[in-house]
């Protein structure tokens, strides 16, 4: 009888880490889905004489990539944001996040650039202000400046094709 207790315990926690292990660590529910995106006004990367607003892109469907060139999982996923440039599909904006701007420079020069532009965020408040975890991470924006979904972790052809682009084609419609 005195057993009862701990061994219910015990198996209560068993069921939590058994449900836990089969859930997807890269689905972090955001907070800000279907809510607007946060507001910034940043200089961008290759021309920091010139700033970009969010807000100069309402009326479109825009996605934002948070990339850093000290990211290694961001160069498993650059050549994916590439191809997705050249189709026009989508407009794609970087949030270059705590990074060097010539080390940034460089890596875009190297790499190639699928951005229509990239934005400077040297200390992380735009970053905070999205819930960035760490990078890459992507965001869909709608027509209104709603956030519609966040992609953690490298974008892949298989996560464009199941996700991403199905919700700019239906965001676009």
């Amino acid at each position: 009888m005195r057993f009862l207790l701990p061994l219910g315990i015990f198996l209560v926690l068993v069921i939590f880490l058994g449900i836990g292990l089969t859930l997807n660590p890269r689905q972090v529910p955001s907070p800000l889905i279907d809510k607007p995106a946060p507001v910034f006004q940043l200089h961008q990367l290759e021309d920091p004489s010139k700033t970009i607003s969010s807000e100069d892109n309402l009326g479109k469907v825009w996605m934002l990539n948070v990339w850093a060139s000290w990211c290694v999982a961001c160069r498993d996923e650059h050549p994916v944001l590439v191809e997705l440039s050249k189709l026009g599909i989508v407009p794609v904006y970087g949030l270059n996040y705590k990074d060097q701007r010539d080390t940034a420079m460089q890596w875009l020069k190297q790499f190639g650039n699928p951005y229509e532009v990239s934005v400077v965020d040297a200390d992380g408040k735009v970053g905070i202000d999205y819930g960035v975890y760490g990078v890459p991470e992507t965001y869909v924006i709608d027509k209104q400046g709603v956030i519609r979904y966040k992609h953690i972790g490298p974008v892949t052809v298989q996560s464009l094709t199941d996700k991403i682009l199905p919700l700019i084609n239906e965001l676009k419609s």
